[in-house]
């Protein structure tokens, strides 16, 4: 049997590779954007599909229209299989000079985004015995880089989040995976750096390395959006999938060295922390 798919910024990028993957696997596409005119060129290109590929308008961060968006999946399909939460952005800039509703922002479609899908999907494949959800975070989700304070803050948020969410749903076969990329070649750094055309000198040290590695990284990203896409759709069809799942072999050095450091600090301080308890030995400090 076809599964349904609902896939949120699905009009380009990796969101418009996985709408391929998707179809080209057999699958019903709700496919879903903010802007009509970019759901109607998906409409022209992928004609060939006929019915079997839908378009609804959404602002992900609004519940409502989450909720109306899954609805029409099960209006036109019958049910939903698959919810993949793709729709996200980001930019990059010193915390200290982000606006606050820049910031408000980013949080809302890269964390409550998320948030209003799942919640409206979770009951419907409840209904119909089950489904998978892909999150897609980012290697950013488990790494601190100077620069994406929002971005970064929303990720890590997606996937504590999606860790305890998927705990709770799994008795009723619905199964959470947070997807968690590096760099990819879908136009991502182009526009994220468009905030930092001039870092201000007082940021340099911390920021300087990574702005000039951005600045020679973007158009030479490792990641495959195709290769990625064709995974989910891959990834679809198991029985099992893991909580988390890292792509890239850049995400892998990041995230492997940042979960190794922090391991390394938590041995350091190891005497500090136990010495919380009742009954104690005195903290042996670090020597600083």
């Amino acid at each position: 049997m076809s599964k349904v798919w609902l896939i949120t910024g699905a009009a380009r990028g990796l969101g418009r590779s996985i709408l391929e993957a998707a179809l080209e696997a057999g699958g019903n596409v709700l496919a879903t954007a903010r802007n009509p005119a970019q759901l109607a060129d998906l409409k022209a290109q992928y004609s060939a599909y006929g019915d079997k590929l839908a378009t609804f308008s959404l602002d992900v961060t609004n519940g409502a229209q989450a909720s109306d968006a899954v609805a029409e999946a099960v209006r036109r399909f019958g049910r939903l299989d698959v919810l993949v939460n793709n729709a996200g952005y980001g930019h990059i800039e010193p915390f200290e000079y982000t606006a606050d509703d820049d910031f408000r922002a980013q949080i809302e479609t890269n964390f409550f985004g998320v948030v209003n899908l799942t919640r409206a999907a979770i009951p419907v494949m409840r209904s119909h015995g089950g489904g998978s959800i892909f999150q897609v975070s980012s290697a950013g989700g488990r790494i601190s880089t100077p620069g994406l304070a929002a971005y970064q803050a929303a990720k890590w948020a997606v996937g504590g989040f999606s860790d305890v969410v998927g705990k709770e749903v799994a008795p009723f076969g619905i199964r959470l995976c947070t997807l968690e990329p590096g760099g990819m070649r879908t136009g991502w750094g182009h526009e994220a750096r468009e905030t930092l055309h001039d870092l201000p000198a007082d940021y340099q040290p911390s920021m300087g390395e990574f702005k000039a590695l951005i600045d020679a990284y973007v158009g030479h990203e490792v990641g495959d959006p195709q290769r990625i896409a064709t995974l989910i759709a891959q990834l679809a069809a198991r029985k099992h999938l893991p909580a988390r799942l890292v792509l890239g072999s850049d995400a892998w050095q990041v995230i492997e060295a940042e979960e190794q450091a922090r391991h390394a600090s938590m041995q350091t301080w190891k005497p500090v922390t136990l010495a919380a308890d009742f009954d104690s030995a005195a903290p042996v400090w670090p020597t600083e």
